[in-house]
């Protein structure tokens, strides 16, 4: 015989009692809340200056600001010839740089996941870590020297010109040195190379945590059914890693049009045709040539995309995946 039972309301006690009884997480939380606040949202009213002429005159007349440009900045923007160059040349470095951090990083950390010795495993992860430590300008340092044609331009003085011509000039892969950060056509491949010789080592550090992962079980079935290591890392490391690419290439994906440090301290006006990007061009607009109004609005035209590159990507990972990460 059925019954009919009251349901149990439990009332929610009033949001102030809430607030009290939990009150030293809340206290916790005030710290990230002002940073936050500060340093993240607080700057977002500089937008306002996008809209407006606002020079190195302006702040020394005291007059602020001259919010009649309106869009002004933006259709200049899109005029300006050295901007859209410097926009092609950001999504063509960040891109293939960002592809070869994907390749690079997901071969070295399953190279590196096969090495049987814990302690050889170790020296290796470390000896890879290292570069990522130091400051991009030590890095540049480092680089310029060993790229250098020297002051010797004939090469007849080997010693006189840096590591890499010294042993190409010996090989006799070229008669002379080579400027490869001076000359348009080398100046891309060394910054490509330079970059994964940074950050390869960093970046493996996920992927061999997604890598620790997966269930030996997996591969012991695999083994028993004749599969080789080749046919484990084809059909059952790298499906399981697919998640784990697709979430870093997302997130990477946001920052593909904030290159700038690595740009700065290698490129010089040789080869600004092939180096200068969004940041660097910012940054000769807004902090050399004094003029803020424009260069805010270059900068929020760069959020403004990389929050379309984002939501985009996200898009395609639902399509292809059933779900994203946004």
């Amino acid at each position: 015989m059925a019954t009919n039972t009251d349901a149990i309301v439990v009332k929610k006690p009033p949001l102030s009692v809430r607030i009290y009884k939990y009150r030293y997480f809340y206290l916790m939380a005030v710290p990230v809340i002002v940073l936050l606040l500060l340093f993240f949202y607080w700057p977002m009213l500089g937008i306002r200056f996008a809209f407006s002429t606002y020079k190195l005159k302006h702040i020394t007349s005291g007059k602020g600001p001259d919010y009649s440009t309106g869009l002004g900045n933006f259709k200049a923007l899109f005029t300006d010839r050295f901007f859209l160059d410097s926009f092609r040349n950001t999504i063509a470095l960040s891109f293939w740089n960002l592809v070869f951090a994907t390749v690079f990083t997901v071969v070295v950390a399953l190279l590196i996941n096969e090495l049987q010795h814990e302690w050889g495993k170790k020296f290796v992860q470390t000896v890879l870590y290292l570069p990522h430590f130091l400051s991009w300008v030590v890095v540049a340092s480092i680089f310029t020297l060993l790229l250098s044609a020297g002051a010797d331009a004939t090469g007849s003085d080997p010693t006189t010109v840096g590591f890499i011509n010294a042993v190409f000039l010996k090989l006799g892969l070229i008669d002379k040195p080579h400027s490869f950060l001076t000359e348009t056509s080398t100046w891309r491949p060394c910054w490509y190379i330079i970059q994964r010789w940074k950050e390869t080592g960093w970046g493996t550090i996920i992927y061999l945590a997604a890598l620790s992962g997966i269930s030996p079980d997996l591969y012991e079935a695999a083994e028993i059914d004749g599969a080789g290591r080749l046919k484990q890392t084809w059909y059952i490391t790298l499906p399981s890693l697919m998640n784990t690419i697709l979430i870093v290439f997302i997130l990477n994906l946001a920052k593909i049009l904030n290159v700038f440090e690595s740009v700065f301290v290698l490129y010089n006006d040789l080869v600004l045709s092939v180096s200068d990007v969004v940041q660097t061009y910012t940054y000769r607009k807004g902090i050399q040539g004094n003029d803020y109004g424009y260069a805010t609005a270059i900068g929020l035209f760069k959020s403004v995309i990389s929050l379309f590159l984002v939501t985009g990507a996200d898009y395609v990972a639902k399509k292809i995946r059933g779900y994203g990460i946004v």
